[in-house]
């Protein structure tokens, strides 16, 4: 078998066409994330066409950093790679591997920083490391949950957490109004809560400068979607929601303690699936859960949803 990662022959609208038709999708991997990520951090974006004995079988991304005319190099694969349809083995995760180690094997001055896209176990460990990789064993897998939204809602409802389920039901019988924009008009109200919740509570979240150059990335069609909770002309609460194919993530929330006594979060991620599946979204993930005690809040709400959990292999070099 021969893998080839094929790097920028694709034009975007090229990868753009193929990135949606790749089920579950993720947003580090997406265009728009790159070139976000590279203005934010002063990187370069690669972009890879997967060949598996002549076939296209899936896609990746790279983001590169340099100084000293290469000299020092940094390599990032973030949850990568994506494959297409009846892509994606066992087989095929090792072939794709030994041909990245292949183009960015180890040497003095490069970093490497490998995140796979594959859901941990013993087998899947074992190849990774067949093919050359080193598995980093303090970086924990990456977990989140994905809420499929190809059921109806009926179904979805009946899926939740009878308390959070409660919660909606109370919800929708208050006068809470929820708008969304897909126009950023919202985003720098939410912007701005998020950043003095974020400094108040003190927990990792992504950065601004980040989700300002997410925010603004100029593509054929919009990838945010803010959502705003309103009780009597006062807005108590938000989400911002990023689009990734025929994907979404859940990026980031507040809610003020006026929201969190009307339980405006709960209605306003239920009401997000309608938004969402408008839009033709089919999945979405919702947003990483762990078991620290400073989150372990937000991982039991999350997981009230009756989301299906995932969790990664977790970080290689």
């Amino acid at each position: 078998m021969k893998c080839e990662i094929i790097r920028n022959k694709l034009l975007l609208e090229e990868w753009q066409v193929r990135f949606a038709s790749i089920k579950r999708s993720n947003i580090l991997q997406s265009y728009e994330y790159a070139i976000a990520s590279a203005k934010t951090n002063r990187q370069s974006a690669r972009w890879g066409l997967i060949v598996i004995d002549g076939q296209e079988a899936g896609l990746v991304q790279i983001l590169e950093s340099s100084l000293l005319w290469g000299a020092l190099h940094g390599v990032i694969l973030d949850r990568g790679p994506l494959w297409f349809d009846s892509f994606g083995s066992a087989v095929h995760i090792s072939e794709f591997f030994k041909e990245f180690h292949n183009q960015f094997p180890r040497r003095f001055g490069r970093k490497r920083r490998i995140l796979p896209e594959i859901n941990d176990g013993n087998a899947v460990r074992g190849i990774l490391q067949q093919t050359g990789l080193r598995r980093i064993e303090d970086q924990t897998g990456y977990q989140s949950l994905w809420w499929d939204l190809n059921i109806d809602d009926e179904t979805a409802r009946g899926a939740l957490k009878r308390n959070w389920r409660n919660k909606v039901n109370k919800a929708e019988l208050t006068d809470l109004v929820i708008e969304w924009d897909d126009e950023c008009k919202f985003y720098p109200w939410l912007r701005q809560h998020y950043v003095l919740d974020k400094a108040a509570r003190g927990y990792n979240g992504v950065s601004p400068k980040l989700l300002d150059n997410l925010a603004t990335v100029s593509t054929s069609k919009p990838i945010t979607l803010v959502g705003k909770v309103s009780l009597n002309g006062e807005d108590i609460a938000g989400i911002l929601i990023l689009l990734h194919g025929q994907s979404a993530t859940y990026q980031i929330g507040w809610s003020s303690d006026a929201g969190r006594n009307v339980n405006a979060h709960n209605l306003l991620l239920w009401q997000a699936r309608q938004e969402l599946q408008k839009r033709g979204i089919k999945d979405f993930d919702l947003g990483g859960i762990n078991d620290e005690d400073s989150a372990s809040g937000l991982t039991k709400f999350k997981i009230g949803t009756g989301a299906g959990p995932y969790k990664l292999v977790g970080q290689y070099e």
